[in-house]
């Protein structure tokens, strides 16, 4: 017999294990396909992509609605010539962006406001986020500054006032014509011209004129439009009171009627002085005769045109004068006026005016209230004659209420001199 070779020893483990291990099954045909193999490749690279874009998603989104720096709001002027890289930097120093100034810039690609980024002067909020200093960049909603022309300036002024706002830009090629400008508040953004303020003040004037104009008393003694504006600036030089100006338009009105002289003191210093619209000093005796074409103490009617720029309220009043037949008014010692139809009646509140201003001189200097005091509004030269006094410097506008009026016999009039 052949003898078998002998069996080693294996071990238990060994024992468990196949002898030989199964070969690979093989692919399908189908799993081999490089058209399946691309199709597993895009459909990996669509899951990390989409993976990617939610979370650039999530962090853009939580970059964007983030609280800002800003601990108060704050104005920032953003130059016309400021790319979208200019504007993240300025921005960042200014303290309205954080550090971070490429989370600005990817923003302003993902909003797509790129192209819509305007310049300009804007206000961001205290804690704006992302969001909302684009949305303030693409609105053009920029800051928007007020400047207030007084009533009563002369146009040579309102050009001074302009001239000394920073804000505003460029040079005024001439001075308006006297009357042409409407005073009122104007808002308008930083380096916006001179010129187009002027501009937008003679268009202003222009349609309130139109709608006054054609809502006047039928029985107004003006001709033009013109006219109107000329005894409108001489209402708004005499009296600050809007409750006076339609009856200081109707003294001017009546001494029209009956071919009396106007008797202005502002007429006189415009006379004087011109555009400028400041005397400096009281009016002397014997400027009150000096001929001027203005001095309306010594011409008939009105004055070849208006001696400043009358505001709507003044414009409206000499439109529609209050129906009455007065013929004179004098200060009253209270801020206001005292009016009267005859000159026996106007020289007794002249007599009343008289002694209160002497028994406010007899008081000891540190008992007299200096807005009571009449004498010292006569004394001391008015600052800005254009702009409204408070109540007891309109008591005598440019001094008028403290001269003596002239006799009848004295005036080339037929009727003495209208006192304020």
């Amino acid at each position: 017999m052949t003898e078998r070779p002998p069996i080693s020893p294996r071990s238990p483990r060994a024992a468990l294990e196949p002898e030989q291990l199964p070969p690979p099954p093989k692919r399908s045909r189908g799993a081999r396909n490089p058209l399946v193999v691309a199709g597993n490749a895009i459909f990996t690279i669509i899951l990390l992509l989409m993976l990617g874009a939610g979370g650039t998603y999530y962090y853009g989104k939580q970059a964007l609605e983030a609280p800002g720096p800003l601990t108060a709001d704050k104005i920032v002027n953003i130059p016309r010539t400021a790319g979208t890289g200019d504007i993240a930097d300025i921005l960042q120093r200014e303290g309205v962006i954080d550090v971070n100034r490429w989370a600005f810039l990817g923003s302003v690609v993902a909003m797509k406001a790129r192209s819509e980024l305007k310049a300009g002067e804007y206000q961001f909020q205290k804690r704006a986020n992302l969001r909302d200093v684009i949305d303030t960049l693409v609105s053009g909603k920029v800051v928007q500054h007020t400047l207030t022309i007084p009533e009563g300036l002369t146009s040579e002024q309102i050009v001074g006032r302009l001239m000394e706002s920073d804000v505003l830009s460029g040079q005024v090629k001439e001075i308006p014509r006297e009357g042409t400008l409407l005073p009122e508040t104007y808002k308008f953004e930083r380096g916006t011209s001179r010129e187009q303020v002027l501009q937008r003040m003679h268009q202003a004037q222009r349609r309130a004129l139109t709608e006054i104009w054609e809502r006047r008393s039928p029985d107004v003694p003006v001709r033009s439009v013109e006219q109107l504006v000329t005894l409108a600036s001489i209402v708004e030089k005499e009296t600050g009171r809007a409750d006076e100006r339609s009856r200081v338009a109707a003294v001017f009105a009546n001494r029209l009627r009956q071919k009396m002289k106007l008797q202005s003191d502002p007429t006189i210093i415009y006379g004087l002085v011109g555009g400028k619209g400041t005397l400096g000093r009281q009016i002397k005796r014997s400027e009150i005769q000096q001929p001027t074409p203005y001095n309306t103490y010594v011409i008939e009617g009105l004055p070849p045109g208006p001696i400043a720029n009358p505001g709507r309220a003044s414009l409206e009043a000499t439109a529609n004068p209050a129906r009455t037949r007065e013929l004179y008014f004098v200060a009253d010692g209270t801020g206001g006026h005292t009016f009267t139809e005859t000159y026996d009646a106007h020289q007794r509140n002249v007599g009343k005016l008289r002694a209160l201003e002497k028994q406010q001189q007899q008081q000891p200097v540190d008992t007299v209230e200096p807005a009571d005091d009449a004498s010292a509004a006569d004394a001391a030269p008015q600052a800005d004659p254009g702009a409204k006094p408070a109540p007891a410097a309109a008591k005598k506008r440019n001094g008028g209420a403290a001269r003596t009026p002239p006799t009848a016999q004295n005036s080339t009039s037929s009727s003495p001199t209208v006192q304020r």
